[in-house]
């Protein structure tokens, strides 16, 4: 026989339920960023005080932009830009393994190419903090596969790599396919237009921060866009990008930028590369 509990007693039933749990006193009427919630809550002191209730107390003045052309017609880049190879020589670039000329080629159409197992190149200026463009291809008459195909990278402050490698039909290892931090951060996306085309990498790079004890106290960041595509968002450079072994964190400075010859006859190519120091 199942016994029958009224309705006068359900009420009553619920309420003992609620007084057992545990009472959490939160003021709703008091901000949020007061409420303990476990969470750092983010907080402008500069927007903290009595608020403005005229437009002019928010509006600023100075220190005025400067202007920049975006479409300079002498340098074909940005008018604050650097323009490390337009085409006409290697005169801004040496060998990474001796400081001599860069023996890599000019080509008739304004390019260069690696010449194979000559060592990669750098610029003779050193950059800190960039905003660079470039533009990449690996050769249309594709020979090798995985790492041995189209094979390149650019070396940001000559130690932080952003792959270039012709992955079209041509699987590896996701963190070392094109547009990765090399062995660091998967890219977003695979944005590579067909072999034999041309690609642009747009970057911006904030290097790290070293104390006088030779620290590392803030880490250096990426942002990477493969032809118009976000691939790499504001990722942590966790230090070198060693092929074999963890990342090293060496103090440094200013650095070359370096571009690599993978040493397969990869033939990858180059051109329009120009920086912004920032």
């Amino acid at each position: 026989m199942r016994m029958r509990i009224r309705s006068f007693y359900i009420p009553i039933i619920l309420l003992l339920a609620f007084a057992c749990k545990e009472k959490v006193n939160v003021d709703p009427l008091e901000p949020k960023d007061k409420q303990s919630t476990g969470e750092e809550i983010v907080i402008h002191e500069e927007y903290s005080g009595t608020e403005p209730t005229t437009p002019e107390e928010t509006e600023i003045y100075k220190p005025v932009p400067p202007v920049v052309n975006p479409f300079d017609p002498i340098k074909k880049a940005p008018s604050d830009a650097i323009v490390l190879f337009s085409g006409d020589n290697l005169d801004n670039w040496i060998s990474s393994r001796d400081s001599t000329a860069a023996k890599w080629i000019v080509n008739n159409d304004g390019s260069m190419t690696v010449n194979n197992k000559t060592g990669d190149i750098q610029t003779v200026q050193n950059f800190g903090s960039i905003q660079l463009h470039l533009e990449w291809k690996s050769p249309a008459e594709v020979q090798g596969k995985g790492q041995s195909r189209g094979n390149s990278g650019v070396f940001l402050n000559g130690l932080y790599e952003v792959q270039v490698l012709d992955n079209n039909d041509n699987d590896t290892y996701v963190n070392g396919q094109v547009g990765s931090i090399y062995k660091q951060h998967v890219p977003l996306a695979m944005a590579s237009v067909p072999t034999g085309e041309w690609n642009t990498y747009d970057i911006v790079y904030h290097a790290p921060e070293f104390n006088d004890a030779g620290d590392k106290i803030k880490s250096g960041t990426v942002t990477v866009l493969h032809n118009g595509v976000l691939i790499q968002d504001n990722v942590e450079i966790k230090g070198t990008t060693p092929y074999i072994g963890w990342p090293k964190n060496p103090v440094h400075g200013k650095g070359p930028l370096r571009l690599q010859d993978h040493g397969d006859n990869s033939r990858v190519s180059y051109r329009n590369i120009w920086v912004r120091e920032l």
